[in-house]
C-alpha cells in the first residue's frame, strides 16, 4: 500500500501543475482541464489525515492563484539553525504552539539572506546570539515527512557566541541546550534529525546533506509491494 506520506505528495505536486497552469493561461478550455486537476488532486488531499470537503481545499488552493510569474506555484522556504555551545551542547525550544522540542527555525523572511535568518530566529526565540558556521542540509518537507506543505527546509550551523537564554513569550514555552544522551522529550520528528545535528556539532558531517534524485522521481519513498 501507498503512504498517507506519498499521497499528500501527490496531491500537492498535481495541486501545483494546474495552479500555475491557470495562473498562465488565456484559453479557457485549459482552464476547465486545470481545475479538473485541482478536483482530483483534492480528493486525493482529503483522504490524508483532513475533515475538509475537496471543495473547501479546492477554494483555499484558488485562492493562491496569481497571474503569470507571480501565479507560478513554488514551495515556501523555512530556515533552521543548529547552534551549539562549548560543550558541545546543542540549543532546543519548546514550541508553544504544539509542546514538542525542536532546533530554532522559522519562515524565510523577506528582505534577509537565509543565514540572516538563521541569526534572527535564534536571537528571537531563544536570545542567544550566534554566528553561522556552514549550511547543514536542505530538506523537501514533504519527502521527509515532517510538514503538509510544500516547504524546503535550509538547516545551518551556528555556533553561540553570547546572549542570554529568554524564551519567547508568544512562541516557546522553555529552551535550553542539551547534551547528546540528555535530550527532552518528546522531539518533534521523533529523533529523525538528533544524528545530523551532532554529526554536524562534532564536526563528523562534511558534505551538505540533502535529499537525492528518484529515478524515476515520482516514485513512491516506501515501494508497493
Amino acid at each position: 500500500m501507498y503512504s498517507d506520506r506519498d499521497l499528500l505528495r501527490w496531491s500537492e505536486a498535481l495541486a501545483g501543475i494546474a495552479r500555475t497552469g491557470l495562473g498562465f493561461t488565456q484559453s479557457l478550455y485549459e482552464r476547465e482541464r486545470f481545475e479538473e486537476v485541482l478536483a482530483v488532486a483534492a480528493e486525493i488531499r482529503a483522504m490524508v489525515g483532513t475533515v475538509r470537503s475537496p471543495d473547501t481545499i479546492v477554494d483555499e488552493w484558488m485562492k493562491h492563484v496569481g497571474e503569470g510569474i507571480a501565479g507560478y506555484q513554488t514551495p515556501k522556504s523555512t530556515v533552521g539553525a543548529i547552534v551549539h555551545n562549548e560543550a558541545g551542547e546543542l540549543l532546543l525550544v519548546q514550541r508553544r504552539d504544539a509542546g514538542v522540542w525542536l532546533y530554532p527555525t522559522g519562515w524565510a523572511d523577506v528582505g534577509y539572506s537565509a543565514s540572516e535568518v538563521a541569526v534572527k530566529e535564534v536571537h528571537e526565540e531563544t536570545g542567544i546570539e550566534c554566528e553561522v558556521v556552514r549550511l547543514v542540509a536542505v530538506l523537501d518537507g514533504l519527502r521527509q515527512g515532517f510538514t503538509r506543505i510544500p516547504l524546503y527546509s535550509m538547516v545551518f550551523l551556528c555556533r553561540a557566541t553570547g546572549g542570554t537564554l529568554a524564551p519567547h513569550p508568544l512562541e516557546c514555552l522553555d529552551a535550553g541546550f542539551f547534551a547528546e544522551d540528555a535530550m527532552p522529550e518528546p522531539l518533534a520528528g521523533g529523533d529523525g534529525w538528533k544524528e545530523l545535528a551532532f554529526s554536524a556539532i562534532r564536526g563528523d558531517l562534511s558534505e551538505v546533506m540533502f535529499d537525492q534524485p528518484r529515478d524515476p522521481m515520482w516514485r513512491s519513498e516506501f515501494p508497493n509491494p
